[in-house]
């Protein structure tokens, strides 16, 4: 049985979600990559122990997370289990619902139907009896924004969440949501979205600025680009990269010459600062109260302890911004 470091809250550090009263880590642990039926579970559990010795406290899935389909939740209800049961409350675990998870017209967008047999199945596959956060995971241009707010609800005064988000919603349908789950009562927290130095689509559509405006927290997925912003692309594609081995979620056509010289450029402000393109990067999202955690992927232990040193530094110069701004296309 793993027991813990006795030291693991001495470094890392711990935002306010919003103008909720739940503390999050500057950095959490993302599950969806490298805890599907395709990974090594010894790596799965080292990956686990790795971040909660080093005060990340926040494990964040996704009902389709895999591959197969809840191959992560299955995989970490496994280690929660065998290993990190006796640390159950000293944790944030979030999962979603929101894509396309099973057959048929119950197992897909914002429906009531779909969010409670969801999280229903995603508790089993946890082998939990709630979970700290529970997200719809996006958008749904069919269903009533009401129906969808009101399963939120339902969720939370049933016992089956204690706090619930929304994930990939625009400002305009955030405040919509917000006005909603307050009426409720709904103890409605946080917006997970993409954010990265390249993909500053929350600065456009009106989500980061919302989000301050109306005191909820904002936790960043895919704050590396996929793995552009770390030094894997410094001289071209590797071979073992995520582009030639996997293909889903980076393509080769992303890589394009400019962008090659732009991830070059930013290396060289990240030398500058003492610090790693990725620490850099990591640092660039929380360098403001705006964002609450940035969540991580890893593949390997080393990765995890690689990416937590980036709070060691997250002020920037207005020079610094500005030079960053000029690459971030």
């Amino acid at each position: 049985m793993y027991t813990a470091n006795d030291k693991r809250y001495d470094t890392m550090k711990y935002n306010r979600c919003g103008k909720s009263g739940l503390l999050l880590p500057a950095v959490s642990l993302g599950l969806w990559h490298n805890f599907g039926d395709n990974s090594d579970y010894e790596n799965m559990k080292a990956m686990c122990f790795t971040a909660f010795d080093n005060g990340i406290t926040h494990f964040d899935l996704a009902n389709n997370y895999g591959p197969s389909e809840g191959a992560a939740e299955i995989n970490f209800g496994k280690i929660l289990r065998e290993e990190l049961a006796p640390y159950r409350d000293e944790m944030i675990i979030s999962t979603k619902a929101g894509y396309y998870m099973w057959p048929g017209p119950y197992g897909d967008w914002g429906s009531r139907k779909y969010l409670i047999s969801s999280l229903d199945q995603s508790l089993k596959r946890l082998n939990l009896d709630y979970v700290d956060i529970f997200y719809h995971h996006r958008m749904d241009p069919d269903t009533p924004l009401e129906e969808t707010m009101e399963a939120l609800d339902q969720i939370v005064k049933s016992g089956k969440a204690l706090y619930v988000g929304i994930s990939n919603y625009d400002g305009p349908t955030l405040e919509k949501a917000t006005a909603i789950l307050k009426e409720l009562k709904t103890p409605f927290i946080i917006n997970q979205n993409r954010y990265n130095i390249f993909d500053r689509t929350i600065e456009k559509n009106g989500l980061k600025e919302k989000a301050k405006e109306l005191g909820k927290g904002i936790i960043c997925f895919s704050p590396l680009a996929q793995g552009l912003l770390t030094d894997r692309y410094l001289n071209g594609i590797p071979e073992d990269s995520r582009i030639r081995t996997d293909g889903r979620f980076l393509k080769e056509s992303q890589l394009d010459p400019q962008k090659l010289e732009n991830i070059k450029a930013l290396n060289e402000i990240a030398k500058r600062r003492g610090q790693t393109l990725a620490e850099m990067a990591l640092a660039w999202n929380l360098k403001d109260d705006y964002i609450t955690s940035v969540i991580i992927g890893a593949s390997k232990p080393s990765q995890i302890l690689d990416n937590v040193k980036a709070i060691e530094n997250i002020n920037f110069t207005e020079e610094e911004i500005r030079e960053i701004d000029k690459y971030s296309i």
